[in-house]
């Protein structure tokens, strides 16, 4: 968080002076930093020795923001059919790969992926993927949850020509991120209904891999 104020200096600041006087220079920089990604504008307010910060006729506060910690919930290896192509549709190349079975487990929580799901991806013509893979998983207690996981996956596009034509990959090589929802019934799993969660993907020929985070 970045705070940056001058003293003796009402509400309006200084915009009714030429050009908005300082606060108007500011307010500019501001804008080619967040918005054109201007170095020399990041610099007056990026670093211990910013513009703003070296400036005698500027106050400045920072406070550093915590990232969200993340706990494990699970891993899940899917198995997978070879796709269906419907082909092109107004958003892209239509892609259907249905789910055959795999497993899952984690802390206190283990089972089986029932067959029957299927992954609808819409796929452009850089390679970009955009994912919606639906399932349900069966834990070894009998509990059924069912998974919603939307998500994308991108690469180099030579990467995403072999991923695509079902050719092993370096899973390193791509981006594979997706934010699934659970829904279950059975109490002793709501904690799968009341946290936010964000998986981490590898996509093999036959298979698919993602590991489930919970974001604290």
């Amino acid at each position: 968080m970045f705070r940056a104020w001058r003293e003796k200096t009402g509400h309006g600041g200084t915009y009714n002076e030429p050009n908005g006087g300082a606060f108007g220079r500011v307010a500019v920089a501001w804008l080619q930093w967040q918005l054109q990604s201007d170095s020399r504008a990041a610099a007056i307010f990026v670093g211990a020795n910013c513009g703003l910060c070296s400036s005698p006729e500027w106050h400045v506060s920072k406070k550093q923001i915590d990232a969200p910690s993340l706990a494990f919930a699970f891993e899940l290896r899917a198995t997978v059919a070879a796709p269906t192509v419907l082909g092109q549709v107004p958003n892209g190349m239509r892609r259907i790969v249905d789910i055959t079975g795999g497993t899952f487990e984690g802390p206190g929580i283990r089972g089986k992926v029932r067959p029957g799901g299927a992954d609808w991806q819409i796929v452009r013509a850089d390679g970009f993927t955009e994912l919606d893979t639906r399932y349900t998983i069966e834990t070894d207690k009998g509990q059924l949850v069912y998974v919603q996981n939307a998500g994308m996956r991108h690469a180099p596009p030579d990467v995403m020509r072999q991923l695509l034509a079902g050719q092993p990959v370096d899973p390193k090589l791509v981006y594979f991120r997706t934010v699934p929802k659970f829904e279950t019934s059975a109490p002793e799993l709501q904690w799968l209904t009341r946290a936010v969660f964000i998986g981490l993907g590898e996509r093999y020929p036959t298979e698919v891999v993602v590991r489930f985070w919970r974001v604290e």
